[in-house]
């Protein structure tokens, strides 16, 4: 059996791939030229056939793609994103969430049945305000997700130029609406998050660092737990570490396969023979723990985007925007291991949906 991959870009391009595991192979069966940047892919909350992304721009667009069975897209509809350089889309219920990172916006716009499926008159925006210490990162608000807590109707906006999380949630009208935020340690960049088992975690761009909160709802504050290095650097200088970027997290549900529920973390921008790596963290509890198991050299160059798929999420999927291409990796020794078992050549890779 094989799986069919989305994968936005740095490009012009949106790539439809396959992945075989039985050879195992990596196929690109096809390319949809959507316009520039379209780095971020979230699908339709009810139509499997439709996704949408973001073109990272001045005057940032939401566009609409429809999928046939042949993993073969067409564009059906677009929008402005609210802002510039939208980064991070989430389509939930009849609305499609945008952050635009250079202009700090937070944008809803409805959607439709119909084409275009996007009700641009209606769209709403938020401004966001905040800066940091970094003067050349952090010198206004930088949206960089937006992450739905997976036991509650609340919404996650880590800011990467404010160092902090916007926490939102839902009027008595449905309307997503401001309910406090979370402040991190000045400086850090928090620029993904995830929730598991009522602990926050979050990944810092700006100083390669993965922390850790207990997070209950609102009003309740969020205790910190731990913050750890998101690199070991045995192998690199440790002067380039001002020169690298913590990217990506993902926290795998447990399941027959993988029991443990381990946090796996890209950093960006190692000049090592290996190049960037994927770290893996035992997960924390309220006493501490959090503690780096292994740390898997990719082969990638400046790694910005990874995603589980697959059954069990068995396969991590992953991408150099500089070099390496997309590369697929099998988790190994309980989810403690990767090891790479198939790779392709595609420009610019930012972004994964498996459909």
């Amino acid at each position: 059996m094989s799986f069919r991959i989305l994968v936005g870009s740095y490009t012009n391009e949106i790539y439809t791939i396959s992945f075989d595991p039985d050879t195992p192979k990596l196929t690109l069966e096809s390319t949809l030229t959507v316009g520039h940047h379209p780095s971020w892919i979230t699908p339709h909350p009810t139509d499997p056939s439709l996704v949408f992304t973001g073109l990272e721009r001045d005057g940032g667009k939401a566009v609409v793609v429809r999928y046939d069975a042949e993993g073969k897209g067409t564009v059906v509809g677009e929008a402005p994103s609210g802002g510039a350089d939208p980064c991070t889309l989430l389509a939930l219920g009849t609305e499609l969430l945008i952050g635009n990172y250079s202009s700090g916006t937070f944008a809803d716009i409805p959607l439709t049945y119909e084409p275009p499926h996007l009700q641009a008159s209606k769209t709403t925006v938020l401004q966001f305000e905040g800066t940091g210490p970094n003067k050349e990162r952090q010198e206004a608000s930088h949206p960089h997700q937006i992450y739905l807590h997976p036991a509650r109707a609340e919404l996650l906006i880590p800011d990467l130029g404010a160092d902090l999380a916007r926490r939102f949630v839902r009027d008595a009208g449905g309307k997503w609406v401001p309910n406090g935020e979370l402040k991190y340690k000045a400086g850090g960049g928090p620029r993904h998050v995830v929730v598991y088992n009522d602990i926050l975690y979050t990944v810092h761009e700006l100083t390669n660092e993965l922390s850790a909160y207990r997070f209950p709802p609102a009003p309740e504050e969020a205790t910190h737990i731990a913050t750890v290095p998101t690199l070991q650097l045995a192998d690199t200088p440790h002067e380039a570490a001002s020169n690298m970027f913590a990217s990506e997290i993902l926290l795998p549900a447990p399941n027959a396969s993988f029991p443990t529920a381990y946090v796996y973390v890209s950093n960006r921008d190692d000049p090592s023979p290996g190049n960037d790596t994927i770290a893996i963290f035992s997960p924390a509890d309220s006493d501490g723990g959090l503690k780096m198991v292994a740390e898997v050299r990719s082969g990638l160059k400046h790694l910005r985007g990874m995603v589980f798929g697959g059954p069990d999420d068995k396969w991590l999927m992953a991408g150099g925007v500089h070099g390496g291409g997309v590369k697929v990796f099998e988790r190994i020794d309980g989810g403690k291991g990767l090891k790479e078992i198939a790779s392709l050549e595609l420009e610019a890779p930012t972004g994964f949906l498996w459909i």
